[in-house]
């Protein structure tokens, strides 16, 4: 893994840099995003989201584009399985629901939550080690157990405490300060750089923070695919391959029930796929066809039809029904379907 041709880390020059205006960021161009999903609500055409798609085959040349696929975007929680790579190779140990959670944006069960914690144990920790924000459940079932149960924000709870509590149990084993994970140019920081950087063929340049604390990186779509594909053809026996595997047993621990992420794993032997925050969303056929998509506004909402659309034009009569059950969704009016909510 070669890491940026730099004297400072990524995430050390990240760390020194004064963070531009909009103003700044705007005047040296907006990603040229197009319209990729809309709402319908009778005859009307209610609303309407841009956003950018690239569909790659499995030699990652360009199948499928829409929108601008050069321009580079964070994405978020979809680099969790690239990061669970990284932990790997470095040694880290973990059986398969305890990798499915590391690479997770997790609906915060008691299972999630016990998953996790099963992580810090093995290690020595506990949770009072992790370092990721708090909040209630993701999942909105969850969440509302939860809060009848008498629960309140925790870390654990939080949707990537699986991945905080991996970190730090890679932290023990290499003797790493775990106090201080998060910091940048920590070792942790250093690691998940390298790995996004080799398995997505895109020089890491700068970095920023994600909502849970540890580091995000800006990527242009093609390469989030390529990440992708990297894990979903991998060879047997490597770190590539057994995070791919654990994504495709373990759905349910990887996002949730009833989240539209398992669903779609479940739906399409072979695939994996992870979401992200602000619109995102990467997926990966068994054969290495790949896609990213990117919504401009970040509505979590219009991401899976995009998705759904592009997959079904590429499989075609081989597209299995629970494929076509996520390609859209009702809009209702007094409790009657009166539109609804598909890609363009």
């Amino acid at each position: 893994m070669t890491p940026p041709p730099s004297s400072q880390s990524a995430t050390e020059q990240a760390a020194a840099t004064s963070h531009p205006s909009l103003q700044e960021l705007a005047a040296s161009g907006l990603p040229g995003h197009v319209p990729v999903a809309a709402v319908t609500r009778g005859e009307a055409i209610e609303s309407v989201h841009y956003g950018s798609a690239v569909l790659l085959d499995p030699q990652g040349r360009i199948l499928a584009s829409l929108g601008d696929t050069s321009s580079r975007f964070y994405p978020r929680s979809a680099l969790k399985p690239l990061f669970a790579v990284g932990m790997l190779r470095a040694g880290l140990e973990l059986d398969d629901e305890q990798l499915a959670l590391a690479a997770a944006s997790h609906s915060g069960s008691q299972r999630h939550q016990d998953v996790a914690l099963g992580t810090l144990h093995a290690a020595g920790l506990q949770a009072a080690d992790l370092g990721n924000s708090t909040d209630l459940p993701y999942g909105p079932a969850e969440r509302t157990a939860w809060l009848a149960a008498g629960g309140a924000a925790t870390q654990l709870a939080q949707n990537c405490s699986g991945k905080h509590a991996a970190l730090l149990a890679l932290c023990r084993l290499k003797g790493w300060d775990t106090a201080t994970y998060l910091a940048p140019g920590h070792p942790v920081s250093e690691l998940l750089a390298e790995t996004v950087q080799e398995l997505t063929g895109e020089q890491i340049t700068s970095a920023s923070a994600d909502g849970c604390g540890t580091p995000v990186y800006p990527l242009s779509l093609p390469a989030l695919a390529r990440g992708f594909a990297r894990l979903a053809n991998a060879p047997q026996g490597s770190a590539e391959a057994r995070v791919a595997a654990a994504m495709r047993r373990h759905p349910e621990l990887l996002a949730g029930e009833c989240r539209d992420v398992t669903a779609l794993i479940r739906a399409v032997p072979g695939l994996i796929a992870k979401d992200g925050f602000e619109g995102v969303q990467a997926v990966a056929l068994a054969d290495g066809t790949s896609l990213a998509v990117k919504i401009a506004d970040g509505s979590d909402r219009a991401r899976m039809p995009v998705t759904a659309k592009l997959l079904l034009e590429h499989l075609g009569g081989a597209a299995p029904a629970g494929l076509r059950q996520l390609a859209s969704s009702p809009a209702y009016g007094g409790g009657e379907v009166v539109g609804e909510l598909a890609a363009l």
